[in-house]
Formats: structure tokens, C-alpha cells, sequence
């Protein structure tokens, strides 16, 4: 699931393969930016900002979020194209190819406004600005808000998804409805999800339990019915109407 590290991470990619080189091909299929042609210019800049990301390319900066399922796929030029049906743009520079695909979000921005519409988010758990009095100042602010949905919201702090809300809340001993004020240190708690999404930038097969072996990388996310890993009490699972917002608990390490 894309959260502030698998964007990071994404980005990171991107800048090594297109960064210096010169657009060959850009085919945008997003029928409003389908005349978008910016084949002749250099790739500047690949930078992310919470969960978005933006690829700087002569005068203007290519905006994506990847939502739920979206990717970008970094390859040779020609390789065979899976999920044809879904790729929203095609980059190509030299040899390379890179693919945005299933997109929550493509739009084509003026470069120089491009931070416009990351304007609202919160202190970026990866990025420069990363104030971690200030994102716990913002959570603090609302201290009847449960606890989930307050670690999820990107004005509070930009990069949490539901994997770590979900496991910030275990790791802590809250339930995911509990109240913010039930935190006895905000401070500690957002200084917690920087290490863990810091630990993680750099790889795919994310962890939060620090092992990395196969089935146990996590604390409860996606473990439902499964043994918590510090009680042995089975992990329960509930689901809201925001498809986003799945939740997983031990109901006994957990008040």
C-alpha cells in the first residue's frame, strides 16, 4: 500500500533513471492533458512531498499521487507493458521508460506553483521541513478525535497511511477509536512514525516489527484472525465506509 516511504522511494527511482536526460516520448492519457507533449525537455527535479510527487520537466512539474494501488515502473524502453488498459502517462529518456500506472491523481502544474496544492499538508515526515513539535502540536489540537483518523489526516503530519496509523496505534497501546488526548506524549508518537517511514525509505517489503522475514514484518495490519505477536490474543479487523480506512487491533494489548 503506497504510504509516504513508498513515495519516497518512488521518487527516488525516478530521479536516477530520468533526471539530466531529455524526454523522447510523454503520451499523458488523462483526456485533459492528452495535448501535453513535453518531449524535448530536460527531467530537472523528481521530488516527493508527503504522499505526492512531482517529476520537474522544463516549464512545467507533473503531478501524481498514487492513492490506493497506483505505481510507477521504471524499465528498459520497449519492454513489454502490463496492465496496458491502466498506464495513465509514459515517460521516455535514452533507453528508459518509466510508467505511471493507475494513478489516483496526474495533472500537469506551472513548475514555478507546483507547491500550491501541497500547500495544506502537514510537516513531511521525510522531507526537510520536518518540525516534530510542530506535527505534535497538530495532533494534540483536536484531543477528541480518535486516534486513527487524526494520525491519517496529511494536515496533522504528511506521509502516515493506514498501515502505520494502524500499527502506531498497536505500538502504542490505543485502540484506533481511542481519543488523541488518551496519548500520554504526542511528541513521542510522531517522533515514532518518522523512525519507522525513515527505516523504511529505501526498500519495498516495508516492516514495523524490524523483521523482515516473510509474514513477519508487521504488527497486526492485514492479520486479522492471526495471533498478536506479544500476546497471542487473536487481531481483529473492522472496516468504515471510506474503503481507506480498515482498522486492526489486538484487543488486549490494546485499551
Amino acid at each position: 500500500m503506497p504510504e509516504g516511504d513508498t513515495v519516497f522511494h518512488t521518487a527516488a527511482n525516478l530521479r536516477d533513471a530520468l533526471v539530466g536526460k531529455t524526454l523522447t516520448r510523454c503520451d499523458i492519457r488523462v483526456p485533459r492533458y492528452a495535448t501535453v507533449d513535453l518531449s524535448g525537455h530536460t527531467v530537472d527535479e523528481v521530488i516527493s512531498r508527503g504522499k505526492h510527487l512531482f517529476v520537474r520537466v522544463g516549464p512545467a512539474s507533473i503531478h501524481s499521487h498514487l492513492k490506493m494501488d497506483g505505481a510507477w515502473r521504471v524499465g528498459p524502453r520497449g519492454k513489454p507493458q502490463r496492465q496496458a488498459h491502466k498506464i495513465r502517462i509514459i515517460l521516455e529518456a535514452s533507453e528508459i521508460q518509466a510508467l505511471g500506472i493507475d494513478l489516483g491523481v496526474l495533472e500537469i502544474l506551472d513548475r514555478e506553483n507546483d507547491q500550491d496544492v501541497v500547500a495544506h499538508l502537514g510537516p513531511d515526515l521525510l522531507g526537510d521541513d520536518w518540525n516534530p513539535e510542530l506535527a505534535a502540536a497538530n495532533l494534540a489540537a483536536d484531543p477528541d478525535r480518535p486516534l486513527a483518523p487524526a494520525l491519517l489526516d496529511q494536515r496533522v503530519l504528511a506521509g502516515v497511511g493506514n498501515v502505520y496509523a494502524n500499527e502506531l496505534c498497536f505500538l502504542f497501546g490505543r485502540l484506533p477509536t481511542s481519543p488523541v488526548s488518551s496519548l500520554a506524549d504526542p511528541l513521542r508518537v510522531v517522533t515514532r512514525a518518522r523512525d519507522m517511514l525513515w527505516a523504511n525509505r529505501a526498500r519495498w517489503d516495508r516492516t514495523t516489527t524490524g523483521n523482515r522475514r516473510r509474514g513477519q514484518e508487521l504488527w497486526v495490519y492485514g492479520r486479522a484472525g492471526e495471533p498478536c505477536r506479544r500476546c497471542r490474543t487473536p487481531i481483529r479487523r473492522a472496516e468504515s465506509s471510506d474503503a481507506d480506512r480498515v482498522t486492526y487491533w489486538c484487543p488486549s494489548c490494546q485499551r
